[in-house]
């Protein structure tokens, strides 16, 4: 069967009409691979669903297409999100095919530049504040009502539909659900989407059992493990420098009806695992990074049953954000061009 974007593939699961036009760039169906390192490490049968595949090169584009899709059939002309820039790459991008335009407020020196580059290429109208993601987020909201905009955020409930197939996917995939779920949290839509399809299936009776859900925060923005905002989130993590995330309940109810938990995680062991993907062959970005580093920390502390299945999800591609890889590695040896010199160069 041709895939045709998880609108169609999980039609009857979404809240979408027969006769609605999608607006998709076939994104989903992504690589759940399994990790023979990170198997052996840890003594589980841990599996990456790898969403840097996706069209834009993050998860964003599973809530995008149903967000998107819904904007365009109310009519909407133009859509608006607050990004540290995965977000406003998906926005652009699918706000362009169905024709419409997009505004993103970003935070003020905190975009990657692969990803605002994305938005910038789409034709995206993009504005620069001087604050954080939850200042931008915060006028971004007051937007929706007395302007003729869609906030896109992941407070738009059609996101979350949209984001929840990855959790199909997994399933479909295992012929099961896993023992353990392992993902980023930022602005906290994902866990919280993720745990609605595992019950989804669950109520259906698709699965037998659910997976215990574990959320990664950076330690230097880690206001669900707090207790409370962080009002100068720090992390080299850019995707989830949020220090008021928007589904913070969400987050936690997944967490705990599942007997999982939100955690934290150390800016040096997101940089090594990071390092642990890239030697998998899988360039992630950094926050994508966070919940192999969390997956590595529960092991050694004897929380993950051995022999069990647990999927990280890794939510961007790493050349969103390339400054880490460069920075982190020895710069090319410049030699004479002749086959001698090259030789030597590589040691033979």
């Amino acid at each position: 069967m041709t895939w045709r974007g998880v609108i169609e593939q999980y039609r009857s699961r979404l809240d979408v009409d027969d006769g609605t036009h999608i607006v998709t760039l076939g994104e989903g169906n992504t690589p759940l691979l399994h990790s023979q390192r990170l198997s052996e490490k840890t003594g589980l049968e841990v599996y990456l669903k790898y969403e840097g595949t996706n069209p834009t090169g993050s998860f964003k584009d599973r809530g995008m297409t149903m967000a998107i899709t819904k904007a365009a059939a109310s009519g909407a002309e133009a859509v608006v999100c607050a990004s540290t820039g995965n977000t406003s790459a998906s926005a652009a991008a699918y706000a362009a095919r169905a024709g419409m335009l997009c505004v993103v407020l970003i935070p003020s020196g905190n975009v990657a530049s692969g990803k605002l580059a994305q938005a910038l290429v789409h034709g995206a109208k993009v504005v620069e504040i001087k604050g954080n993601f939850d200042q931008a987020f915060e006028i971004t909201r007051k937007l929706e009502g007395p302007y003729p905009v869609v906030v896109v955020n992941s407070t738009n409930p059609y996101r979350l539909e949209g984001q929840k197939t990855g959790a199909f996917e997994i399933c479909d995939r295992l012929e099961r659900a896993p023992d353990y779920h392992l993902i980023p949290v930022g602005n906290a839509g994902n866990i919280t989407s993720y745990w609605r399809g595992y019950r989804e299936y669950k109520a259906d009776g698709l699965i037998g059992s659910l997976p215990q859900m574990f959320g990664f925060q950076a330690q230097g923005s880690a206001p669900i493990v707090l207790g409370y905002p962080v009002e100068s989130p720090k992390t080299i993590a850019t995707a989830i420098r949020i220090g008021r995330p928007a589904s913070w309940e969400g987050a936690n109810n997944a967490a705990s009806e599942s007997g999982g938990q939100i955690c934290s995680v150390s800016d040096r062991s997101i940089l090594e695992a990071y390092r642990l993907l890239a030697f998998e062959g899988v360039f992630a970005e950094l926050a994508s990074s966070a919940p192999v580093a969390g997956l590595l920390q529960l092991s050694a502390e004897g929380r993950l049953e051995k022999g069990k299945t647990a999927v990280c999800v890794l939510t961007g591609h790493g050349l969103k954000d390339p400054s880490w890889a460069i920075s982190g590695a020895p710069r090319p040896e410049l030699v004479e061009a002749n086959i001698d010199t090259v030789a030597r160069a590589f040691g033979f």
